[in-house]
């Protein structure tokens, strides 16, 4: 049957992704090496030896999260796996490109210099000014609300039931992290990233990578392709455009996306990146969804044998 292919975002990037893959696969190995001579930086080596603190800058870890997914999509699509189809595309945050090459919007080369570029410029508006991420957990989304106007904060990712992501100033978010429980969330956990995603203060990157965007060729997605704008589908290519640009700055709408697959009726998704982090947020939004995690080559295998 179709399967749904899932690519998470950053923050479930760890030392050795992809060593696996590298080693076991050809095909693998030559994504690997071509992102070496197109990056300015050896992706192979931070991936599989790090420093984590290298591998957690935006612009390492967001190629490193759109090679790794590519990779697992093109080796299911080497052993066939995929022969009866892929039902939907889409990713949590900078997936989104890596589900849009996957969907043959742009080619995988393309689509690894927007995200290199995407990561560049957002590290670069992360320098401005100390901000950062706080995950909300147990409470409802007026809480949110209620705390990120007492605050100054932003709404960044609506993920699942329970599970909301606040941005803004580290002051901010250290106050935040006190007044959570008095909002009725059980707990409020700071983020592993380098700055604050998805809001206001990604002004700067989200104008310099529109320009980037405007020049670039996109064709129509030749398979369902969600994005994370509005958690529904989107076809048209200056459309999709659009929803990256303003995607940097605005609400992931992840949950939404979930409840998307699920209404219809696509529930069975391949997790296509390291870890596990999309397939306990799907379980906790809709338990039709059934999420296999893909994160060593041994997973795939198991799939191909």
């Amino acid at each position: 049957m179709p399967q749904v292919l899932l690519f998470p975002g950053q923050g479930s990037q760890v030392i050795g992704m992809g060593r696996s893959f590298y080693e076991q696969s050809p095909l693998a190995r030559q994504y690997f090496d071509l992102a070496d001579q197109c990056l300015p930086f050896s992706l192979t080596k931070i991936c599989f030896g790090g420093p984590e603190d290298l591998l957690k800058e935006t612009r390492v870890c967001q190629p490193a999260l759109y090679v790794l997914g590519y990779i697992i999509f093109a080796c299911l699509k080497e052993k066939n796996y995929l022969a009866k189809g892929i039902a939907c595309a889409c990713g949590l945050s900078l997936g989104e490109l890596t589900a849009l090459a996957v969907a043959e919007v742009f080619d995988f080369k393309t689509g690894l210099y927007l995200v290199a570029e995407r990561g560049r410029l957002m590290q670069e508006a992360c320098d401005l000014i100390p901000t950062g991420m706080l995950s909300l957990i147990g409470g409802n989304v007026g809480a949110a609300e209620q705390l990120c106007r007492s605050l100054d904060l932003d709404i960044a990712n609506l993920n699942c039931p329970g599970q909301i992501v606040v941005s803004g100033t580290l002051d901010a978010l250290n106050k935040a992290q006190v007044r959570a429980k008095d909002l009725g969330f059980k707990l409020a956990i700071p983020l592993k990233v380098a700055g604050a995603y998805h809001s206001r203060w990604m002004q700067p990157a989200r104008e310099s990578f529109e320009k980037i965007l405007a020049p670039i060729p996109f064709n129509p997605p030749v398979i369902t392709v969600l994005t994370n704008t509005t958690g529904a589908a989107i076809e048209d290519p200056e459309q999709i455009k659009q929803a990256l640009g303003k995607q940097i700055t605005s609400t992931v709408q992840w949950e939404s996306c979930l409840r998307w697959l699920a209404n219809k009726h696509f529930v069975h998704c391949l997790e296509c990146g390291p870890g596990s982090v999309l397939a306990g947020l799907a379980k906790r939004t809709d338990g039709m969804l059934q999420v296999t995690p893909l994160n060593e080559w041994e997973h795939v295998a198991s799939l191909i044998r």
